[in-house]
């Protein structure tokens, strides 16, 4: 079988895992548009894994060569999953944070027909 030895670094192993999980992130990518009623435009929304926001910001400085503040380019970091309560069930479950209010089991919308 194992060592008590194996065993225990099979068991550090897997806390160091477990300690590292990534998170997941969406970025998005807005550039000043006149044309626009809101000023700006959409210009790609982008789905990262990173162990934490620091490690996002990192990856947003390598962007800013191509996508500069003074070319009217902005970035928004959101957690790319979010919890919420069930109307109805009172349940917590998960959801991405762009999901329309009327479809989310957390509104009133969603449950009414």
């Amino acid at each position: 079988m194992f060592s008590l030895s194996q065993l225990l670094f099979f068991l550090l192993a897997l806390r160091f895992r477990e300690a590292e999980k990534l998170m997941m992130f969406t970025l998005e990518i807005y550039k000043k548009d006149a044309r626009k009623k809101a000023g700006e435009r959409l210009v790609g929304k982008y789905d990262y894994d990173r162990k934490d926001n620091d490690a996002m910001e990192r990856e947003i400085e390598s962007l800013y060569p191509t996508y500069r503040a003074a070319d009217g380019y902005r970035f928004e970091i959101h957690e790319t999953y979010v919890t919420k309560t069930n109307l109805v069930g009172g349940k917590e479950f998960t959801e991405r944070y762009d999901t329309p209010y009327c479809c989310s089991p957390s509104s009133e919308t969603y449950w009414s027909s």
